[in-house]
């Protein structure tokens, strides 16, 4: 298993940034996948961006341009880097781990942070 623990979640104006934090406690080198969702009131969870163990990245297309995933290992961090935040950007984010344990795949999750983006 992996406890994941964010931060970073802000309340911010329009156009401002935000950078979210990931800390796992444990190495996350070999988990296959790391990503961020987010979750909206009344919305359902959705992806946000994820990355996986050698580096390939995914986005949702309304962050695309705007929001950059990174993780470092030796830190076992995960980071979200959101720039030219929007309104529509407010939500609660979510820290995901998806790993393989030789069986099946499992994902941890993390508490949230709140993000909120005032107009």
């Amino acid at each position: 298993q992996v406890q994941l623990v964010e931060s970073g979640g802000d309340l911010v104006q329009a156009g401002g940034s935000l950078r979210l934090s990931c800390a796992a406690s444990r190495s996350i080198f070999s988990i296959n996948a790391m990503g961020w969702y987010r979750q909206a009131p009344g919305k359902q969870r959705e992806l946000v961006a994820t990355m996986g163990s050698g580096g390939t990245t995914n986005y949702a297309d309304s962050v695309k341009g705007r929001f950059t995933i990174s993780r470092d290992n030796a830190k076992n961090t995960v980071y979200l880097q959101m720039n030219s935040l929007k309104p529509e950007d407010t939500a609660v984010y979510y820290c995901n781990a998806h790993e393989y344990d030789g069986l099946r795949y499992n994902d941890y999750w993390g508490q949230g942070t709140q993000v909120t983006v005032s107009s």
